[in-house]
């Protein structure tokens, strides 16, 4: 089996919250993987002997279907003419597109800013945040903001095998859909690193790789004008703007949030800016 399938057993949240569903959520802690496939296991509190019967299966469940899903995997054609999207077609709607692998103090704000201006955007989560944070992944949601897949451990996808892209895409759909009941469709490389094989394996399981018209790189500059300034400048209708939950992009957000109220432009989700308007399909 791929390292990739280990570390994601090794990350026990994850484990976690696919077992939540079988009524052993936070009952059981890997302290060992023999072969890959986790075999001894101690458990916290008095739990019932079938617990443990449930977690073992549980797990071999989990196992069986990810090799499953490498095994077809290979028959996934290697040819696509998928492309990554940078610009919506809508005229009249922008997206503020918050990608979260870090930053989870500044969320709450993030949502209230949202709220207050009454807009709703797109959040791509990474699974290993979800897996530690999938209270939080449910509060975003409930607030009415669409969720997107932000790949698992933040690989750089360019240099990932079919495999491996696709398994990090397909693991993170899954933990997404244990925690909210939503099947994603929208897929945005960490770093903005993607290759054909990284758009073949997302169109294969359903995906549009989304890109940005203008990144805020609020990770790297730890400037509030830098950030307002990035993300309105030459603003317009489709506009894809990057940005994450930082500090500073938390000062900026209203800001820039008015400016595209001045321009006519309605802050949405990404899967709506994509569209075109009513009124102007070709």
């Amino acid at each position: 089996m791929k390292k990739s399938v280990k570390d994601f057993f090794l990350h026990k949240n994850a484990i976690y919250n696919f077992f939540g569903t079988v009524g052993i959520y936070y009952t059981t802690r890997i302290i060992r993987c023999d072969n890959y496939i986790p075999r001894c296991m101690i458990l916290t509190g008095k739990v019932k002997f079938f617990r443990y019967i449930v977690a073992n299966l549980a797990i071999g469940a989990i196992v069986i279907g990810l090799l499953a899903f490498t095994l077809s995997n290979k028959a996934i054609a290697a040819v696509s003419n998928a492309t990554p999207v940078y610009k919506g077609e809508s005229k009249t709607k922008i997206s503020l597109m918050v990608n979260v692998y870090w930053g989870t103090e500044y969320i709450d704000e993030m949502l209230d800013i949202f709220e207050r201006n009454n807009v709703t955007t797109t959040f791509f989560v990474g699974g290993m945040w979800v897996a530690e944070n999938d209270g939080v992944l449910k509060k975003i949601y409930e607030r009415g903001h669409e969720i997107g897949n932000h790949g698992y451990f933040h690989k750089d996808h360019k240099k990932l095998s079919a495999q491996r892209n696709a398994e990090e895409i397909n693991v993170t759909h899954r933990l997404v859909k244990s925690v909210i009941g939503v099947d994603m469709d929208l897929f945005a490389p960490p770093s903005g690193s993607f290759g054909k094989t990284t758009l073949s394996q997302a169109e294969a399981l359903g995906y549009t790789t989304i890109m940005w018209t203008r990144d805020t790189i609020d990770w790297r500059d730890h400037d509030t004008e830098k950030i307002f300034s990035r993300a309105v400048k030459n603003m317009e209708g489709g506009d894809l703007i990057l940005m994450h939950p930082t500090k500073n992009t938390v000062e900026a957000l209203d800001r820039i949030i008015a400016r595209a109220k001045e321009n006519n432009l309605q802050v949405s989700k990404v899967s709506e800016v994509l569209s075109p308007d009513d009124g102007n399909l070709t």
